[in-house]
């Protein structure tokens, strides 16, 4: 049996107890830190004050508006984005290499430029707005306009995550059942979508998250009206222009509380789907 001083001189990395002080210095510093100073500057305002300026009527819309735009636009990368992993990972065809570059795009663009590009495309006078103005259907300055902004940035986030995965699949599996006689979809269901099933929830938890935050890619097509297309982030900076520093922290902590919240039941669901798994 090798001993402990040999294992410690083949280790690659630092031993327990200097990683873990390493990891909670640097997560302190980074993470919980600026965290617990939205709250103590948010406290100042009293139990009262923060309730009314964290959950009044107008934070309220506009956390309806941020979150449930996030909510959506995640969803529909959580489809579009498996398929556009699928399409690279499993098939050859001209220009591949290129589409998969242009996944990262959203990433190395400001979110500026990425919103003025979305609303001068999807304004009723842009190329493609001005083909559902005859319709009735407004894209740009509304909540169409803010979710397809958040699906713009939050896409390669599960395009990412899932394809190593799709990657590393052994499609011996799925050739072994189709020979047993299972269709398309029983393959899918039965083997594809519990191996990739957690990487494509962690992709979309993360779409999600940066949805929830994103600012320079939305103001420019949400319209930004108070109680319809206010975003929460607008909400905040409005409230800093207004040297309404508590208040702004107060939205901050609520959008905080709200975020971890959805993130624990989608970590909770992940674990329940890992669970079905075993």
């Amino acid at each position: 049996m090798k001993s402990r001083l040999e294992l410690r001189r083949r280790s690659v990395i630092p031993g327990f107890g200097l990683s873990l002080g390493f990891t909670l210095s640097y997560a302190t510093l980074i993470v919980f830190i600026p965290l617990a100073g939205i709250f103590i500057k948010s406290a100042g305002l009293g139990l009262d004050g923060f309730l009314a300026a964290a959950f009044d009527a107008r934070a309220i819309a506009a956390y309806r508006v941020s979150f449930g735009c996030a909510i959506l636009a995640a969803l529909l990368n959580a489809v579009f984005g498996f398929i556009v992993a699928w399409v690279l990972v499993r098939y050859d065809f001209p220009l591949k290499r290129f589409i998969d570059s242009a996944v990262d795009l959203p990433f190395a663009l400001p979110t500026a430029v990425s919103g003025i590009a979305l609303t001068a495309i999807f304004a009723p006078n842009g190329w493609i707005g001005a083909l559902f103005a005859p319709l009735g259907i407004k894209t740009a300055f509304s909540l169409t306009g803010i979710t397809i902004a958040l699906t713009f940035i939050g896409l390669p986030f599960v395009v990412r995550t899932v394809q190593p995965v799709l990657a590393d699949l052994d499609r011996q599996f799925e050739e072994a059942a189709l020979s047993l006689g299972a269709s398309k979809f029983q393959i899918f269901l039965r083997i594809i979508l519990p191996e990739s099933g957690p990487a494509l929830l962690i992709g979309a938890a993360l779409a999600f998250a940066r949805g929830v935050g994103e600012y320079g890619s939305v103001i420019f097509i949400a319209g930004n009206m108070p109680y319809k297309t206010e975003i929460a982030a607008l909400l905040i900076v409005t409230k800093l222009e207004q040297f309404d520093y508590g208040g702004a922290a107060a939205i901050g902590a609520g959008m905080l509380m709200i975020s971890f919240a959805l993130l624990f039941a989608l970590n909770a669901l992940q674990r329940r789907f890992l669970r079905g798994m075993a």
